[in-house]
């Protein structure tokens, strides 16, 4: 199979998957400050995505910044300014809420880091490639502002999830996945490095594609169709519907589809993105739960 460079794909696939609505919003001045416990400088947070928001929103923290999105956000922060999309925050807004501390994830580093730097911000990257890596922030998180408990009881939920799991796989086979992930127009192959491939192996299941080093790969359906998974897992992200129209296309019309094992045994799933996202987020519990009942059916 072909790899795709990291870079480029990074930035084509966050900016076709549309995590975001376009466009942004004027600087307001309700909800600007964010106070921490008394006798300590206040913290003025901006998250810059949606996953960072609902973790700062689990932790009990207020923000005084919080990105553009589509999707509905903690209601705590309702009326809080809004900054652009993760993708391209305004800077001048950032900087307006004088922050001091400001929120983005890794996968939008590369992009990023020079933006913030340029802007004179001094920007955080979470790592949420994977729900061990996302428990790792949300713990240091936790530590930094003062909200330990909160982000105890958050890993907690994760590990009690992880011990149900490991009880129920227990001596069962472990099933073969493919994972595609449809942007609009085109689809990929996710690799055990991307976060949905780490949900697959904490929910028992083995990727088809093993030993790469990114996430995503192009996809060579021969090479796919050799390996003849168990189970196929249809990820659509930016633009849901149409990209689930994409596939039931893609599937109809190209005959190699109909001698996966997968595809015979009417073991082809679609995803629903509000619960699998391409970086980690809260919704993994929910996510590993749905993805049992189509790995053990």
């Amino acid at each position: 199979m072909r790899t795709i460079g990291a870079v480029l794909l990074t930035a084509s696939l966050l900016a076709l998957l549309g995590c975001t609505a376009s466009g942004e919003s004027a600087p307001q001045t309700v909800g600007t400050e964010a106070s921490t416990a008394p006798g300590k400088p206040a913290h003025r947070i901006v998250a810059t995505t949606v996953a960072a928001t609902e973790i700062m929103d689990a932790l009990d923290v207020d923000l005084v910044g919080i990105p553009k999105s589509y999707k509905v956000l903690p209601k705590r922060y309702d009326g809080i300014p809004q900054i652009g999309n993760p993708m391209t925050p305004n800077m001048e807004i950032v900087k307006s809420l004088d922050p001091t501390d400001v929120l983005s994830v890794t996968t939008l580093e590369y992009d990023l880091a020079p933006v913030f730097k340029n802007a004179g911000i001094d920007a955080q990257f979470l790592n949420l490639t994977s729900v061990d890596k996302m428990n790792n922030e949300i713990m240091a998180l936790g530590t930094k502002f003062d909200k330990k408990k909160q982000a105890e009881a958050i890993v907690a939920k994760f590990n009690d999830t992880m011990a149900k799991i490991k009880q129920q796989t227990e001596g069962k086979k472990q099933p073969s996945v493919l994972i595609l992930l449809g942007v609009p127009g085109s689809y990929l192959v996710a690799t055990d490095q991307s976060y949905i491939g780490d949900l697959v192996r904490l929910a028992g299941g083995k990727n088809i594609v093993q030993g790469e080093k990114v996430e995503y790969l192009a996809s060579n359906t021969e090479y796919l169709q050799q390996a003849n998974p168990d189970v196929i897992l249809r990820a659509a992200h930016g633009m849901p519907e149409e990209v689930i129209k994409m596939f039931d296309q893609e599937f109809k019309k190209n005959d190699i589809w109909k001698h996966f094992e997968a595809v015979k045994n009417n073991r082809v799933y679609d995803l629903q993105e509000e619960l699998f996202g391409t970086t980690g987020n809260l919704a993994a519990t929910e996510a590993l739960d749905a993805l049992m009942k189509m790995l053990y059916p």
